[in-house]
This record gives structure tokens, C-alpha cells and sequence, in this order.
């Protein structure tokens, strides 16, 4: 006995987060293993059809979106500054006219906003965005939380930030959908520890968060930035920017709750977390322009931080892409 189907269209326009793509089709991917309620039929598609090209070069094979389908959700998943034709705009209408859930991820908020999808609605986009999109679309109420999920059930619209925020967004979602026992199963198999909840605020640039209240720290973390294939000694830094080791850490302390050198490894393994989940460079290769003299070095500071390997990182990865970009077989 086959399951009900919930065909889910995932829009990639060029430029779009590889990371924040693989949140949505992964997360679709796991319900199916997990529950046997509803198969979710996750389809990468694009306006045209063919390889579209991410924010970081790959890319991605696609299907051709065929707006005439009754989706069950369709996710837009864009960068910034992705244009679409107003015929795009008045297809989307027409599918949430029909019932689809409408998703907007990373910077896809901006253009359902600009198809009037969401007026009325709460709505969030990848936080460099939100300002420019409060004065341009002033009938959504734009927030700077990690997702939001508003509108009825038949005329859902779910938005979220980019990087992971995704998973969060999924988890929200499929939890409603299917019971909070789904999310708790999928919220480890997705490399979470927790699920963000609705209400929390998206990370920041650090340098907004201080503004003009340490000049110090802000000239010490760029430093950091700058060298994290050669990492800096916590000496040196504190001697670059004019202040004492101990000072240095007392403004850690007091703006960032850590210390210069722990907050200095987890930057680099967030580095090194982002181009094991977008690039195609090799473990060893990665580890090493993040600073790590060796692969064990890395695989031991990556899995004390995210609670496994850089190994297993890939794999589940390229695990989810290999299935989604194989051939579909056309035979009745």
C-alpha cells in the first residue's frame, strides 16, 4: 500500500545558500524514513530546469518548476538580490490561492514579499536583508528571529534566516504537521543538538552587536578573521591591538562570555563546518586552512565542539545530494 504523497518543490535561484538548501531537502528526506504517515516528495527545481549555480560555485542539477502541479509546499530558496519576472510572481499567487504552503528561505522572503504573499504576515529574512525589506514591503511585520511560521492552515507561509535556520524552520514545521516526537527523532539525525524556537534572535555580525563599545575587541576579532589558517597566539593578538593578555581577556569575557583562544577554535571550526557542508575541497585540505596541523588534530577539536566527526559531516551530506541530483526514472 503506497503512502500518500506530499510532492514539495524546493526553488533554487542562482546564488543560493548550498547550506541552507540542504536544510530543507534533508530535513524532507529524514521525515520519510522516520514516520509512515506521508511519503514527502522533495524536488530541486529551478525556473528553467537544469544545473543552477550556488553562492560558493557548484552546481546543482534542477527540474524545471512546473507551476500547473499541485504542491503541496514550495520553498524559495534565493540570495540576495534575485530577480524574478512578475508571470513568476502571479504563478506563486496562484499556488497559494490553491492551498500550497509557501516557505522563503535565507533571502526567498524578499521575493514572496514582492509577489504579496506575505502582507499581513510575519515574516523574517537572513539578517543583512531585514532593514532594506522593512521600508520597501512596510505591510509585512518583518522580525529578526531565527523563523517564523504565520497564516492559517491552509495558507501557511513559513520564513526563515540562512545557514541552518533552515533545519530550525523544518523541524518547527514537521513538528506541527506530524507531533513533537518527529522533531525530537529528526533534531540529532539533522547534527543538531536543539532545535532554535520560535521567538529567538538570529545571530548577528559581532561587530553590530558591540558597535562603538569596544574598539579593541572589534580590532581583535579581525585579526582572528584574517588568520585563521595561521592562527594567532592570544599574546600576539593582545600585543597587535595595544592591550595586555589579561585585558584582551577580560573583553572577551565581558562581551562574549569566553575565552580569546576558545572563542578563536570554535571560529575556525564554524569556518571549517561551512566548507565541509558547501565545497568539495578534501577533510585534510580543510582542516588545514582552518589552522589544524593535522587530520586527527581537526577531527578531535571538530567533534568535541558539534558532537561528530568531520568524516561523518560529509557523508551525511553528500549522502542527501547524491540521491536528490540522481536521474529520475521516467518509466510509468
Amino acid at each position: 500500500m503506497s503512502l500518500p504523497s506530499r510532492p514539495c518543490a524546493v526553488l533554487l535561484l542562482p546564488g543560493f545558500s548550498m547550506l541552507a538548501a540542504s536544510g530543507v531537502l534533508d530535513a524532507l528526506q529524514l521525515a520519510n524514513e522516520l514516520q509512515n504517515e506521508v511519503a514527502y516528495q522533495a524536488h530541486a527545481v529551478s525556473l528553467q530546469g537544469g544545473p543552477v549555480a550556488a553562492a560558493n560555485g557548484s552546481l546543482l542539477q534542477t527540474e524545471p518548476l512546473d507551476e500547473q502541479r499541485a504542491w503541496h509546499a514550495l520553498f524559495v530558496v534565493a540570495g540576495e538580490g534575485a530577480p524574478l519576472l512578475p508571470a513568476q510572481l502571479l504563478a506563486w499567487r496562484q499556488l497559494a490561492d490553491a492551498g500550497c504552503t509557501l516557505g522563503g528561505v535565507d533571502g526567498g522572503a524578499a521575493l514572496l514579499a514582492a509577489a504579496g504573499l506575505l502582507d499581513g504576515q510575519r515574516a523574517t529574512v537572513d539578517w543583512p536583508l531585514a532593514d532594506a525589506l522593512m521600508s520597501a514591503h512596510p505591510a509585512v511585520v518583518w522580525t529578526r528571529h531565527v523563523w517564523e511560521i504565520s497564516g492559517e492552515a491552509q495558507a501557511l507561509r513559513l520564513s526563515c534566516a540562512g545557514g541552518t535556520a533552515s533545519l530550525d524552520l523544518m523541524l518547527a514545521w514537521l513538528s506541527r504537521l506530524h507531533g513533537e516526537r518527529l522533531g525530537q527523532e529528526l533534531t540529532p539525525l539533522l547534527g543538531l543538538e536543539r532545535a532554535r524556537a520560535g521567538g529567538e534572535r538570529q545571530r548577528v555580525a559581532v561587530s553590530e552587536r558591540l558597535g562603538s563599545g569596544s574598539p579593541k575587541l572589534a580590532e581583535a576579532l579581525a585579526l582572528m578573521e584574517a588568520n585563521l589558517a595561521e592562527p594567532l597566539p592570544t599574546e600576539e593578538v593582545a600585543r597587535l591591538v595595544g592591550v595586555s593578555r589579561r585585558q584582551l581577556e577580560r573583553l572577551f569575557k565581558q562581551y562574549l562570555d569566553a575565552l580569546p583562544s576558545r572563542y578563536y577554535v570554535e571560529l575556525r571550526l564554524q569556518r571549517a563546518r561551512r566548507l565541509l557542508q558547501q565545497s568539495s575541497q578534501s577533510i585534510l585540505q580543510i582542516g588545514l586552512s582552518c589552522g589544524f596541523s593535522s587530520g586527527p588534530h581537526f577531527s578531535h577539536a571538530y567533534k568535541s565542539l558539534f558532537g561528530n566527526t568531520p568524516r561523518d559531516e560529509r557523508s551525511q551530506r553528500a549522502a542527501a545530494w547524491r540521491e536528490l541530483s540522481a536521474p529520475k526514472d521516467s518509466t510509468p
